[in-house]
Protein backbone atom coordinates (compact mmCIF):
# COMPACT_ATOMS: atom_id res chain seq x y z
CA UNK A 1 0.00 0.00 0.00
CA UNK A 2 1.41 2.93 -0.97
CA UNK A 3 1.26 6.68 0.66
CA UNK A 4 -2.62 8.04 0.13
CA UNK A 5 -4.08 10.54 1.62
CA UNK A 6 -7.66 11.89 1.69
CA UNK A 7 -10.32 13.85 3.03
CA UNK A 8 -14.10 13.47 4.24
CA UNK A 9 -16.49 15.87 3.06
CA UNK A 10 -19.95 17.12 1.88
CA UNK A 11 -21.36 17.34 -2.20
CA UNK A 12 -22.38 20.93 -2.67
CA UNK A 13 -23.00 20.35 -6.45
CA UNK A 14 -22.82 20.99 -9.82
CA UNK A 15 -21.80 23.95 -12.08
CA UNK A 16 -19.06 24.97 -14.65
CA UNK A 17 -16.13 26.71 -15.13
CA UNK A 18 -14.06 27.90 -18.55
CA UNK A 19 -10.53 27.42 -18.63
CA UNK A 20 -8.22 30.09 -20.72
CA UNK A 21 -8.98 29.03 -24.06
CA UNK A 22 -12.76 29.33 -23.21
CA UNK A 23 -13.29 25.37 -22.77
CA UNK A 24 -16.48 24.74 -20.48
CA UNK A 25 -15.66 22.61 -17.94
CA UNK A 26 -18.27 20.46 -16.02
CA UNK A 27 -17.39 20.36 -12.59
CA UNK A 28 -18.70 19.23 -9.02
CA UNK A 29 -17.87 21.31 -5.87
CA UNK A 30 -17.05 19.57 -3.03
CA UNK A 31 -16.51 20.67 0.66
CA UNK A 32 -13.81 18.84 2.28
CA UNK A 33 -12.95 19.05 5.56
CA UNK A 34 -11.66 19.99 8.17
CA UNK A 35 -11.02 16.41 9.17
CA UNK A 36 -9.42 15.75 12.84
CA UNK A 37 -6.81 12.44 12.83
CA UNK A 38 -8.46 10.05 15.42
CA UNK A 39 -6.58 7.12 15.20
CA UNK A 40 -3.05 6.18 14.23
CA UNK A 41 -2.76 2.64 13.43
CA UNK A 42 0.52 1.21 12.63
CA UNK A 43 2.16 -2.20 12.10
CA UNK A 44 3.61 -2.71 15.35
CA UNK A 45 -0.17 -2.19 17.22
CA UNK A 46 -2.40 -3.54 14.68
CA UNK A 47 -0.59 -5.43 11.90
CA UNK A 48 -1.19 -2.69 9.36
CA UNK A 49 -1.08 1.19 8.68
CA UNK A 50 -3.83 2.89 8.67
CA UNK A 51 -5.19 6.57 9.69
CA UNK A 52 -8.97 7.27 11.23
CA UNK A 53 -9.62 10.72 10.48
CA UNK A 54 -13.06 12.41 11.48
CA UNK A 55 -15.37 14.89 10.38
CA UNK A 56 -19.12 17.07 10.39
CA UNK A 57 -19.98 18.19 14.27
CA UNK A 58 -21.97 15.68 16.31
CA UNK A 59 -24.20 17.48 19.20
CA UNK A 60 -24.07 14.34 21.63
CA UNK A 61 -21.76 11.35 22.25
CA UNK A 62 -22.22 8.53 23.97
CA UNK A 63 -19.56 6.96 26.53
CA UNK A 64 -18.04 4.66 24.43
CA UNK A 65 -17.47 7.29 21.28
CA UNK A 66 -16.47 10.23 23.89
CA UNK A 67 -14.01 7.39 24.95
CA UNK A 68 -12.50 7.16 21.55
CA UNK A 69 -12.45 10.80 20.58
CA UNK A 70 -10.72 11.97 23.53
CA UNK A 71 -9.60 15.17 23.37
CA UNK A 72 -10.82 15.82 19.76
CA UNK A 73 -13.49 17.27 18.30
CA UNK A 74 -17.04 15.55 18.80
CA UNK A 75 -17.08 14.13 14.95
CA UNK A 76 -20.22 12.85 13.24
CA UNK A 77 -18.56 10.55 10.70
CA UNK A 78 -15.15 8.28 10.82
CA UNK A 79 -13.70 6.99 8.00
CA UNK A 80 -10.09 4.73 8.09
CA UNK A 81 -7.29 5.09 5.17
CA UNK A 82 -4.76 2.65 4.55
CA UNK A 83 -1.07 4.76 3.53
CA UNK A 84 2.12 3.53 4.55
CA UNK A 85 3.27 6.76 5.71
CA UNK A 86 0.61 6.55 8.91
CA UNK A 87 3.74 6.86 11.56
CA UNK A 88 4.19 10.37 10.55
CA UNK A 89 0.51 11.36 11.35
CA UNK A 90 -0.34 12.12 15.16
CA UNK A 91 -3.82 11.95 16.80
CA UNK A 92 -5.79 15.50 16.97
CA UNK A 93 -3.75 16.57 13.90
CA UNK A 94 -5.86 19.01 11.78
CA UNK A 95 -6.14 17.69 7.76
CA UNK A 96 -7.88 20.38 5.71
CA UNK A 97 -8.19 20.44 1.70
CA UNK A 98 -4.44 21.98 0.86
CA UNK A 99 -3.71 18.48 0.67
CA UNK A 100 -4.91 18.24 -2.92
CA UNK A 101 -3.78 21.07 -5.62
CA UNK A 102 -4.83 21.56 -8.76
CA UNK A 103 -3.80 19.24 -11.54
CA UNK A 104 -3.80 16.06 -9.29
CA UNK A 105 -6.20 12.65 -10.25
CA UNK A 106 -8.79 11.84 -6.75
CA UNK A 107 -10.88 8.84 -6.64
CA UNK A 108 -14.19 9.82 -4.99
CA UNK A 109 -16.49 7.51 -3.08
CA UNK A 110 -19.95 8.30 -2.00
CA UNK A 111 -23.37 6.36 -1.69
CA UNK A 112 -25.67 6.69 -4.92
CA UNK A 113 -29.18 8.14 -5.20
CA UNK A 114 -32.00 5.68 -4.47
CA UNK A 115 -34.24 5.28 -6.97
CA UNK A 116 -36.57 2.55 -5.65
CA UNK A 117 -37.55 -1.02 -7.01
CA UNK A 118 -36.74 -0.29 -11.17
CA UNK A 119 -37.37 -2.53 -14.56
CA UNK A 120 -34.49 -3.92 -16.19
CA UNK A 121 -35.05 -1.57 -18.93
CA UNK A 122 -34.41 1.31 -16.53
CA UNK A 123 -31.90 -0.17 -13.94
CA UNK A 124 -30.05 -1.82 -17.02
CA UNK A 125 -30.81 -0.27 -20.24
CA UNK A 126 -32.57 -3.68 -21.92
CA UNK A 127 -34.61 -2.47 -24.85
CA UNK A 128 -37.78 -4.47 -24.47
CA UNK A 129 -39.29 -6.95 -26.51
CA UNK A 130 -41.14 -6.57 -29.90
CA UNK A 131 -43.78 -3.74 -29.85
CA UNK A 132 -46.04 -6.13 -32.45
CA UNK A 133 -47.03 -9.28 -33.44
CA UNK A 134 -49.30 -10.43 -30.52
CA UNK A 135 -47.34 -8.35 -28.18
CA UNK A 136 -49.45 -6.48 -25.80
CA UNK A 137 -48.13 -6.47 -22.55
CA UNK A 138 -44.17 -7.57 -23.01
CA UNK A 139 -42.50 -4.32 -24.20
CA UNK A 140 -40.35 -3.88 -20.94
CA UNK A 141 -40.01 -7.31 -20.04
CA UNK A 142 -37.15 -8.89 -19.28
CA UNK A 143 -38.09 -11.88 -21.55
CA UNK A 144 -36.85 -15.48 -20.44
CA UNK A 145 -34.32 -16.10 -17.71
CA UNK A 146 -34.30 -19.73 -17.52
CA UNK A 147 -32.33 -22.39 -18.77
CA UNK A 148 -33.25 -25.80 -19.62
CA UNK A 149 -32.48 -29.73 -17.79
CA UNK A 150 -28.74 -27.72 -18.12
CA UNK A 151 -28.63 -26.74 -15.22
CA UNK A 152 -32.44 -26.80 -14.63
CA UNK A 153 -32.06 -23.40 -12.39
CA UNK A 154 -31.12 -19.87 -12.59
CA UNK A 155 -27.88 -18.36 -12.37
CA UNK A 156 -27.54 -15.63 -9.26
CA UNK A 157 -26.70 -12.61 -10.07
CA UNK A 158 -28.63 -12.30 -13.46
CA UNK A 159 -30.18 -8.88 -14.39
CA UNK A 160 -33.28 -8.55 -13.44
CA UNK A 161 -35.63 -5.83 -11.69
CA UNK A 162 -34.99 -5.18 -8.37
CA UNK A 163 -33.63 -2.13 -5.78
CA UNK A 164 -31.92 0.71 -8.08
CA UNK A 165 -29.25 3.28 -6.12
CA UNK A 166 -28.51 3.81 -2.34
CA UNK A 167 -25.18 1.89 -3.01
CA UNK A 168 -21.58 2.30 -2.07
CA UNK A 169 -19.93 3.85 -5.63
CA UNK A 170 -16.38 5.02 -6.73
CA UNK A 171 -15.53 7.20 -9.39
CA UNK A 172 -12.12 6.89 -10.38
CA UNK A 173 -9.34 9.32 -12.05
CA UNK A 174 -10.91 12.62 -11.74
CA UNK A 175 -8.61 15.45 -11.82
CA UNK A 176 -9.09 18.30 -9.42
CA UNK A 177 -9.54 21.54 -11.14
CA UNK A 178 -9.41 24.03 -8.84
CA UNK A 179 -8.66 24.02 -5.13
CA UNK A 180 -10.01 27.19 -2.59
CA UNK A 181 -8.23 26.62 0.66
CA UNK A 182 -9.62 29.13 2.69
CA UNK A 183 -13.71 28.05 1.94
CA UNK A 184 -12.13 24.14 2.10
CA UNK A 185 -13.28 23.88 -1.28
CA UNK A 186 -12.33 21.83 -4.23
CA UNK A 187 -13.63 21.75 -8.05
CA UNK A 188 -13.03 17.74 -9.57
CA UNK A 189 -14.37 17.57 -13.08
CA UNK A 190 -17.14 15.83 -13.68
CA UNK A 191 -19.83 13.92 -11.90
CA UNK A 192 -19.73 12.82 -8.24
CA UNK A 193 -22.11 9.86 -6.78
CA UNK A 194 -24.95 11.05 -4.30
CA UNK A 195 -27.45 13.70 -3.67
CA UNK A 196 -26.00 17.17 -2.78
CA UNK A 197 -25.14 17.37 0.72
CA UNK A 198 -24.32 13.48 0.56
CA UNK A 199 -21.04 12.64 2.63
CA UNK A 200 -17.84 11.80 0.03
CA UNK A 201 -14.57 10.51 0.77
CA UNK A 202 -12.08 11.96 -1.73
CA UNK A 203 -8.48 10.19 -2.10
CA UNK A 204 -5.84 10.26 -4.17
CA UNK A 205 -6.61 8.22 -7.12
CA UNK A 206 -5.03 4.30 -6.78
CA UNK A 207 -4.83 3.57 -10.71
CA UNK A 208 -3.23 7.30 -12.14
Amino acid sequence: MAKRKGLLGKKIGMTRLFTETGEVQPVTIIQLGPCYVTQVKTVATDGYNAIQIGYGHKPRLNKPEAGHLGSNPPVRYLREIRTDDAAEYQVGQVIDVSVFKPGDLVDVTGTSKGKGFAGAVKRYGFRGGPKTHGQSDRHRAVGSIGSTTTPGRVFKGLRAPGHMGNRRTTVLNLEVVKVDVERNVIAVRGAVPGPTGGLLLVRNAIKS
